[in-house]
């Protein structure tokens, strides 16, 4: 097998299990290695530290095995068997009442660069690694082969994670099956998914504890639900028996498919929908209509270049909300920035609070969902960071 030596004293972050190898860490390598190649990695001195998948970029090996392996189908079947016992143990597979859910969530699942979402028998696939793309066969075996007869179709929605950056030739596509209308169900709650043009692969699944939690608190509130992409949040608080629920996105088609999840509402008389910008919508509205706020922007952060623009962004959000929430409000705030941490993210939302001159209580620390799984030994999958905040009046003068 192809191998890696890493430099002197580079070797402890793997010894700590951590998934990444980063090419500054490289001292010599296979001169014959090409992407996606599978490659051993080893210490200065020779000795064997971990096996997974080499991409000529910063991340250069993604960690599979901190065993030596031969991985063969049977390897990865037990992966992949394993992912599938964890979604059941939190009773997610054969639910009654819900029928989406991550069903591999990358390093999470120690399957670094692959992701794969169910909707309803739907399978979606996210390749972020070239060594997970030519594994492509092998897994689709494995889908079939633990979902006997379940599996209506399998998606590969991969040109904005891979195709976009590298070399390889392949588009989004039905690798198998049939996609038809895809409707589901998240703790009994009907939403349409649009898997070939909806952004990430079709849904965020990461927020569905989260939207329950909005749901309980609704009660005879105003709420508004800003970036609402295609209503999630809106649903669960119209379910919530909410006075009002108003939805708030920039995009015309996020708006249109808010509206038609929400003709499934029993209660959809309840909610107005406007394609606006966020921004312009806070500056307008009237102070203190709205008892409680959803704020789960796109990233505005996607990198580590962006970061300063990126606090700037999410502090001057969170300013507006607060300013006009009604006194004593919940405020539920989100980043799914992974340049910035939980503990930045926390600092941005107290910068606004002060600026605001507002008296601020976290109620509640939010993250995603429990089938999506973070490695203790790798800190990065905790990509989604929340709030529940109380919002109450302003301190007095000084």
């Amino acid at each position: 097998m192809k191998k890696i030596i890493l430099l002197r004293n580079k070797e402890k972050s793997l010894q700590r299990f951590h998934p990444w190898v980063f090419s500054g860490a490289v001292y010599k390598k296979d001169p014959s290695l090409k992407d996606g190649d599978i490659v051993e990695v080893y210490d200065s001195e020779n000795r064997y530290l971990a096996t997974g998948h080499y991409n000529n970029n910063s991340i250069c090996v993604r960690v599979f095995s901190f065993e030596q392996v031969v991985p063969d189908y049977q390897f990865w079947k037990s992966k992949f068997e394993n992912a599938t016992q964890y979604r059941k143990s939190i009773q997610l597979i054969d639910s009654e009442y819900t029928n989406i859910f991550r069903l591999v969530n990358g390093e999470g699942d120690s399957l670094p660069g692959l992701i794969i979402d169910w909707f309803h028998g739907n399978v979606v696939i996210q390749f972020h690694s070239i060594g997970m793309y030519f594994l492509k066969d092998t897994i689709i075996q494995i889908l079939l082969e633990l979902f006997p007869n379940k599996i209506k179709s399998i998606y590969n929605k991969s040109a904005s994670t891979l195709f976009e950056n590298t070399d390889i030739e392949d588009s989004d596509g039905l690798l198998y099956g049939q996609l038809d209308e895809v409707l589901v169900h998240e703790n009994g709650i009907p939403f349409y998914v649009d898997i070939e043009n909806g952004q990430k692969t079709g849904f965020f699944i990461d927020q569905r504890d989260n939207r329950a939690l909005v749901g309980q608190f609704s009660k005879g509130k105003n709420v508004l639900n800003l970036f609402c992409y295609t209503g999630g949040f809106s649903l669960y608080s119209l379910q919530g028996d909410a006075n009002l629920v108003h939805s708030v996105d920039i995009s015309k088609r996020a708006i249109e498919w808010t509206d038609r999840n929400v003709d499934l509402a029993e209660n959809k008389e309840k909610h107005t929908s406007y394609a606006e910008n966020v921004f312009d919508f806070l500056d307008q509205m009237e102070d203190g209509f709205y008892d409680l706020i959803i704020l789960d922007p796109p990233a505005f952060a996607k990198h580590h270049r962006a970061k300063e623009q990126g606090i700037k962004g999410y502090r001057n959000i969170n300013r507006k909300a607060m300013e006009k929430l009604k006194p004593g409000g919940f405020l539920f705030t989100f980043s799914c920035s992974q340049a910035i941490s939980k503990d930045e993210f926390q600092t941005i939302v107290f910068s606004a609070a002060a600026m605001e001159n507002k008296n601020v209580r976290i109620v509640k620390q939010l993250h995603q969902s429990l089938d999506h799984p973070v490695s203790i030994y790798h800190p990065e999958g905790e990509y989604l960071k929340g709030l529940m905040l109380e919002v109450s009046r302003r301190f007095p003068p000084s």
